[in-house]
């Protein structure tokens, strides 16, 4: 199994979106969490995956839906070893201005 590294700032993306499950239901957040685990570890094998998103980001970054929550995208660098993870984001977001 190849790694993966959370940038800071996906790993307080993790924390955030975490928590503002759990203030009304802990176990579905611990789901979510291990959803959002369960997708880093599945890019880390197959980095190509994710699809990338022009009219988001210039940057070579691809994007991957958390199955079953698809309301959160797995934001990432496939060409960073190990693989970058950059943001975990919900959908709602304005995404092009987070990923400046």
């Amino acid at each position: 199994m190849s790694e993966y590294r959370f940038t800071p700032q996906a790993v307080a993306d993790l924390f955030d979106i975490w928590s503002f499950i759990a203030d009304d239901n802990p176990s579905a957040a611990e789901k979510v969490e291990q959803a959002i685990f369960r997708a880093c570890d599945f890019l880390s094998d197959s980095p190509l995956a994710g699809r990338t998103r022009r009219d988001l980001t210039s940057r070579p970054l691809r994007f991957w839906v958390v199955q079953p929550y698809s309301h959160y995208l797995v934001v990432y660098n496939p060409e960073k070893q190990p693989l970058q993870i950059i943001r975990i984001l919900h959908t709602s977001r304005d995404l092009p201005s987070m990923l400046r």
